[in-house]
C-alpha cells in the first residue's frame, strides 16, 4: 500500500524553477488550483514520449499545465490553450514569456470550452489536456475523441477529485460526472487508459490506431 509519505516523494520527483513557482504564486492570487509538481511532470513526460508537436489545453490557469507541456513538446511545437478568463490567460501569457518560450509557440483563446472546441481541427492533435469544468467532462470527451489523432493521449486533470470519487457516498454533479467519464474511457473500445494517482489524479487514455 502506497503510504503518503510515498506519494508525496513522487510529487516532488521534479523540482520545479523560478518560473513554474512564479505561475503558481499568480495562480494563488487570482484563485486558481493548477496541476500539482507531479501531475505537471507527468504531462510534460507525456508529451515529450509522443514527440507531441500540437497540444490543445481546456484550462489554461495562470500557465502552469502550459508551460509543462511546452517543455515536453517538440521544438517549434504549439500549445492551443482555452480559458474563459481573458484575465487568467494574460497571466499565462507572462509565465510564458517569462520562461523564454517562444510567441508563436502558444495560441491562448478566450472562451468557453466547449464553445471554442468544436472550431479546433478534427485529428490536429497529438494530446489534448482537460482541466475545464468537471460537469462538463463527458461531453468534452466527445469532442477530444474528435480532435485527437490516432496514438494521441487524452488526459483528464482531477480524475480523483479530491479523494471523492473513491468514495461511494460522494454523489455531487462533479463527483459523478468524473466517474462517469473515467467508465466509459475503461469500457471504450478504442481507448486504452490508465489512473495515475499523481496530483489530484490523470486519466490518460490512448485513441488507438
Amino acid at each position: 500500500m502506497t503510504t503518503a509519505a510515498s506519494l508525496a516523494f513522487a510529487e516532488d520527483h521534479q523540482v520545479e524553477d523560478d518560473h513554474l513557482a512564479a505561475a503558481r504564486r499568480r495562480a494563488d492570487e487570482v484563485g486558481v488550483v493548477p496541476v500539482s509538481p507531479g501531475a505537471g511532470s507527468a504531462l510534460s513526460f507525456l508529451a515529450s514520449a509522443i514527440g507531441a508537436k500540437a497540444v490543445a489545453e481546456i484550462g489554461t490557469g495562470t500557465g502552469v499545465s502550459g508551460l509543462w507541456l511546452l517543455r515536453g513538446m517538440q521544438p517549434g511545437g504549439v500549445l492551443t490553450s482555452v480559458d474563459l478568463e481573458a484575465e487568467h490567460q494574460r497571466l499565462a501569457r507572462e509565465t510564458f514569456t517569462a520562461a523564454e518560450q517562444a510567441p508563436q509557440r502558444f495560441r491562448l483563446i478566450a472562451g468557453a470550452g466547449l464553445d471554442v472546441m468544436p472550431r479546433l481541427t478534427d485529428d490536429g492533435y497529438d494530446l489534448v489536456f482537460l482541466d475545464g469544468d468537471k460537469v462538463e467532462y463527458g461531453e468534452y470527451l466527445e469532442q477530444a475523441l474528435r480532435l485527437v489523432r490516432p496514438g494521441g493521449l487524452i488526459v483528464f486533470d482531477n480524475a480523483l477529485w479530491h479523494d471523492r470519487v473513491a468514495d461511494p457516498s460522494q454523489r455531487d454533479p462533479e463527483t459523478a460526472a468524473i466517474r462517469d467519464v473515467i467508465r466509459r474511457v475503461a469500457t471504450d473500445d478504442r481507448l486504452r487508459s490508465v489512473l495515475v494517482p499523481l496530483g489530484d489524479g490523470l486519466l490518460v487514455a490512448q485513441l488507438q490506431s
